[in-house]
């Protein structure tokens, strides 16, 4: 008996036990739902200047550089006035460089800008050249005899001369040799006129085979040809040497074989040459070891 009631309270007991865990469930707090697992970020995009979407063009060959020749100096060392005789002070400036319906190698046209400088007004004269010779012992012209010129040619230009006998002289005289540009601007002055007298050919006021005259004059003997700058002979008479080896001028779209440190480049024209190689853009290449009876210069400073 006494183990009968014994296992009813034990049954009560666990029934008193299951009622309060199911009570105790019923009243816990409900769980918070799980928090999402957060997603990666992407850090902003840089800012560009143009948010736009760029078009894609259709591609294709890229234009063809426009050719350049070699780089030139667009000016000269300023000089002031000489004051030695028979020279001429030409104003620095803008003026007209080279041709488009000349030769190759004077192309392209364009303006150029040029300092002031100082030009013979004639080409040096055999009598001029003979003073050099005496004074230096330098070897004289080809024609020569005895150390002189033929006589009555004291006051023609001095030719069979080259460009290394022409320079040797400018700097025994305290000058020097006229670049490219210089020349021009001397013979055409600003307004890029076809001949030193003006565009239209004249064969009274140079000497050119035109004139018939099958030899070099004496200097000066054309003053109807005079050119803007008061220089005189700057179309015929001799062709004409200047500083400058021949390159091609800037922004030309020729390239010619001969161009590079080569050969110098003569100025003017000759008593052989017709009018067309007369004119104030003509350009002709020679060997500065030779000379010619054609070929003379004038001085600058």
């Amino acid at each position: 008996m006494i183990r009968t009631r014994t296992i009813l309270k034990a049954a009560r007991f666990g029934l008193v036990v299951i009622a309060l865990a199911v009570l105790m469930a019923a009243c816990a707090p409900e769980a918070p739902p799980p928090t999402a697992t957060p997603q990666p970020t992407m850090a902003p995009a840089a800012k560009t200047e143009a948010a736009a979407t760029t078009v894609p063009t259709k591609a294709g060959p890229s234009p063809t550089p426009y050719p350049t020749g070699t780089s030139r100096p667009v000016a000269t060392p300023t000089s002031e006035r000489s004051n030695k005789p028979n020279t001429v002070y030409v104003e620095g400036g803008e003026f007209i460089l080279g041709s488009d319906s000349g030769n190759e190698d004077e192309t392209p046209r364009q303006e150029a800008f040029i300092d002031s400088f100082n030009i013979d007004i004639y080409p040096v004269t055999n009598t001029e050249y003979k003073e050099f010779v005496d004074a230096t012992g330098h070897e004289p012209p080809r024609t020569w005899e005895d150390g002189t010129f033929p006589e009555g040619m004291g006051d023609h230009p001095a030719v069979w001369v080259n460009w290394y006998d022409a320079q040797a002289y400018a700097e025994w005289a305290g000058k020097r040799l006229p670049t490219e540009l210089e020349w021009e601007k001397a013979a055409r002055g600003s307004d890029g006129r076809t001949y030193p007298w003006g565009d239209t050919f004249d064969a009274a006021r140079c000497s050119s085979r035109e004139s018939a005259v099958k030899g070099t004059s004496p200097v000066g003997s054309y003053p109807e040809g005079v050119s803007p700058s008061g220089a005189f002979d700057m179309a015929g008479n001799v062709w004409e040497w200047t500083v400058d080896w021949y390159e091609a001028y800037r922004g030309s779209l020729y390239e010619l074989g001969r161009y590079g440190e080569q050969y110098k480049v003569l100025r003017g024209g000759s008593w052989f040459d017709g009018n067309d190689l007369v004119r104030t853009t003509t350009r002709k290449s020679f060997d500065p070891n030779q000379g010619f009876s054609t070929i003379g210069f004038r001085c600058a400073e």
